[in-house]
């Protein structure tokens, strides 16, 4: 299948690290007339802009979180530094105050730019802003900062496919444009997903304030003295309840539907399976059962870690719907193109994956794609692959899970459908085009053991800060290399 009509004008939602790396790649093909990247907040970098704890404990943690349909999230402006009358658009970010990366910076980079020799080798939250920042320097006259897109649609009577509706947030203005070409860059960290357990309505009613989400987590000291339970084995459910563990009043209770893949049980933490009620505030007193038959009572805080729904609010006229129940992402075709018009595109809508890296294999493809240099199968296949994958995994959350190896085994069929395109006078590698990286031995066996290697990073307490590489860590690949080849 190949796209219909010309693509020039091409709009980006997004300048997080996928938005970037599209308008790279893009520019890359050396084809388009225009490119407009539309930021809702303040500055490039996405979800790493990091938003204040104050401005977190303001905001309310629906209870329970079901819906992915809700209206876009309305901006906060906030002081923007010492100057007089100036501020910014702040959007609530998931990144919290002690936040490291969860991959060691050798794996997590662009293929084109290395974090800085100085960064601790899990970097801290703002040395990755830093780096976006830095890694949008050479596209920053392309980006509308504090525009947020209200509404787009398919626009079949126009003089291109989409009509894109967005708002100048400084001012209030609104402008509809037409684009052939769409990249939703916009991420799936805004609207969290909260479980509705039995009871779980009326006890946050009887006490609220109580149940929080870990978007809204920003630091420890809230929690001190208090018995807190922490839901979910995810990263972020690990590290918050590290930091929770040294302040809370005894153990940290954490409840599990299943054992994380990061980190294995430790003894400091006393482990529950799932919540399966929450037990009326008339005759117990702050208590929740679990699926064990368990009950512990005079809870003070329960933190859930149960992750984002997709969601797009601004495509809710698109028919067929990409969002449901927002478990996932429907009609994407190797979970990025909208089956029914693939001038529509989801970046990074995989879990489980080394995302900057990733994000640029996605985004060689579509750039050459509506470039015409590649083609697509047919609608038919294209339906027929996602029908498929469900048969497989299931039409939920893991729909869109790639767990080592599956997200390196991905990036080579990117890389080589990327590498397949026809070749054309005047682009970089003899006519190839700018190709994403392709992982070699080291990046897969990196990849392979980033959880060991998280783990060991974390050990070394305050000393971390000065470790700046895995191999410091004892994680050595030309080492380890030479001892699997044995002498000879």
């Amino acid at each position: 299948m190949t796209i219909s009509k010309q693509v020039s004008r091409i709009a980006v939602i997004g300048a997080g690290p996928s938005g970037l790396a599209a308008v790279k790649y893009l520019l890359a093909e050396k084809c388009f007339d225009k490119i407009d990247v539309f930021e809702k907040r303040s500055a490039a970098g996405g979800v790493w802009n990091y938003s204040s704890g104050a401005l977190k404990k303001e905001m309310p943690t629906p209870v329970p979180q079901l819906n992915p349909n809700g209206p876009l999230e309305d901006p906060v402006w906030s002081p923007a530094g010492p100057k007089d009358g100036a501020s910014e658009v702040t959007f609530v970010s998931p990144v919290y105050d002690t936040l490291e990366a969860n991959l060691p910076k050798e794996l997590m980079r662009f293929s084109d730019k290395l974090f800085p020799d100085e960064e601790q080798v899990l970097p801290r939250h703002s040395a990755v802003k830093k780096y976006l920042q830095e890694y949008a320097e050479d596209v920053k006259d392309l980006i509308q900062l504090e525009t947020q897109v209200q509404d787009l649609r398919p626009n079949p009577s126009g003089p291109s496919g989409w009509a894109l509706t967005t708002r100048n947030l400084r001012t209030g203005d609104d402008k509809t444009d037409s684009y052939d070409a769409v990249v939703v860059s916009s991420g799936h960290y805004d609207v969290t997903y909260l479980p509705d357990i039995p009871g779980i309505r009326e006890w946050n009613k009887a006490y609220p304030g109580v149940i929080s989400h870990s978007k809204h987590y920003d630091s420890p000291p809230i929690f001190r003295d208090k018995k807190v339970v922490v839901v979910g084995s995810s990263a972020s459910a690990i590290d918050i309840g590290a930091q929770i563990n040294g302040v809370s009043k005894g153990e940290l209770l954490v409840s599990e539907r299943s054992e994380s893949y990061l980190q294995p049980p430790t003894t400091d933490k006393i482990y529950f399976p799932e919540i399966v009620e929450f037990l009326p505030s008339a005759s117990h007193n702050r208590s929740i059962r679990f699926a064990d038959g368990r009950i512990e009572s005079e809870i003070d805080a329960i933190v859930f870690c149960t992750g984002y729904l997709y969601s797009f609010p601004f495509l809710s006229s698109l028919d067929p719907p990409v969002i449901t129940d927002g478990r996932r992402t429907m009609n994407a075709y190797q979970h990025l193109f909208y089956a029914y018009n693939p001038t529509l595109v989801f970046p990074l809508m995989t879990q489980r994956i080394v995302p900057f890296p990733f994000a640029e294999s996605q985004a060689a493809v579509f750039a050459r794609v509506w470039s015409g240099r590649l083609s697509l199968p047919s609608q038919a296949e294209m339906i027929a692959w996602e029908k498929e994958l469900i048969a497989e995994r299931g039409n939920g959350t893991f729909f869109h899970y790639l767990p080592y190896p599956q997200d390196a085994d991905n990036m080579d069929l990117l890389y080589n459908w990327a590498a397949s395109a026809e070749k054309r006078a005047g682009l970089a590698e003899d006519g190839a085009g700018r190709l994403p990286p392709l992982w070699g031995g080291k990046e897969r066996w990196l990849r392979q053991h980033f959880p060991d290697i998280r783990k060991a990073f974390i050990e070394q307490g305050e000393a971390r800060r000065n470790i700046k590489s895995v191999a410091e860590l004892g994680y050595d690949y030309e080492q380890w290399k030479e001892q699997e080849q044995g002498p000879g």
